[in-house]
């Protein structure tokens, strides 16, 4: 058996895709499902069963056994950045985190789990060093305390538990995530139906959408998990991004080539975010290549391409 969290959520359903494509379907999905629109991510998988997240922490809470338990990815999560209420967010980030961790270790299950660059929020330094974090909101903060007490506790845990920090995620399955989904699913959109894409105008030194991210395709984040369930005696904190970082105006001018239409308008940078944004980001890859990842990541051209080519089936200009 393999536990997916958050596994009708956007990077969760995708695990599951790549888990079925090697013809494993004993997967367990725990989810929320009070947004119903989210079953459309699993609609095509191959499951066992489905669990309510909070019928799901009742059982594990109680000891309860799903069977042979290989591995629980635990991609579950509150991920709005924009998010404030800080007890919900660390009941729902950072206890159950700490609870899974502790099933598994209990049931010797491995134990992958979704940390996330928010950790680094104002650092420029983004290794995977525990004085590289400066979390800007409760989000980041919840991420980075976990990784805290995987460390603190590394000498009692006896299982593979590996943290990866994804960086600027993108790609199919993220329509149910709204204003947390992509700026290139929101591009696609707004060139699509407006004809432009609206990107922020120039914030702490950078130019009009010269603001740089390291946006990694899900595919490829996938494949990072699934590389670490293939390979178990290998733990730790990893950054998972392509280690090349990229303008919005290079995700909006792919997503207007691909199109065939469109312009790009700069609007003013939002006061609600200013003093907690990320204007650079660009994930460290040392530690994920010397743990023997070998795969190259597809950079924001090729990536695009290929997320719209399924976002927008039929809908191409000629």
């Amino acid at each position: 058996m393999i536990i997916v969290t958050g596994g009708a959520g956007f990077i969760g359903s995708n695990i599951v895709r790549g888990l079925n494509a090697r013809g494993i379907d004993d997967i367990l999905v725990v989810d929320d499902l009070s947004d119903g629109r989210k079953f459309r991510n699993i609609a095509d998988a191959n499951i066992a069963d489905f669990l309510d997240v909070e019928a799901f922490r009742e059982k594990i809470r109680a000891g309860q056994s799903f069977g042979k338990l290989k591995a629980i990815f635990h991609q579950g999560a509150c991920s709005d950045t924009t998010e404030w209420d800080g007890r919900f967010m660390m009941d729902n980030n950072y206890e159950c985190s700490k609870e899974l961790l502790w099933y598994c270790n209990e049931n010797k299950a491995q134990y992958i789990y979704a940390s996330s660059a928010a950790t680094y929020g104002a650092g420029t330094n983004f290794d995977e060093s525990q004085d590289t974090n400066r979390p800007i909101n409760v989000y980041g903060y919840s991420k980075w305390l976990f990784d805290q007490y995987v460390r603190r506790h590394r000498d009692q845990i006896e299982i593979q538990v590996t943290g990866l920090r994804y960086f600027n995620v993108y790609g199919p399955n993220e329509n149910h995530k709204g204003s947390m989904a992509s700026v290139a699913w929101h591009f696609n959109n707004q060139v699509r139906d407006e004809g432009e894409a609206r990107l922020f105008e120039g914030t702490d030194g950078y130019a009009d959408g010269a603001q740089l991210r390291d946006f990694i395709h899900v595919d490829d984040a996938v494949k990072v998990n699934l590389w670490f369930l293939d390979n178990p005696e290998k733990s730790g904190i990893f950054n998972v991004g392509t280690g090349k970082s990229q303008t919005f105006n290079d995700v909006a001018n792919a997503v207007i080539s691909w199109h065939n239409k469109g312009d790009i308008r700069y609007i003013p940078f939002p006061d609600h975010l200013k003093g907690s944004y990320q204007s650079f980001t660009e994930a460290r890859l040392g530690l994920l290549r010397e743990a023997g990842y070998e795969p190259e990541f597809m950079n924001v051209e090729d990536g695009v391409a290929s997320y719209l080519d399924k976002l927008n089936v039929g809908n191409r200009e000629k």
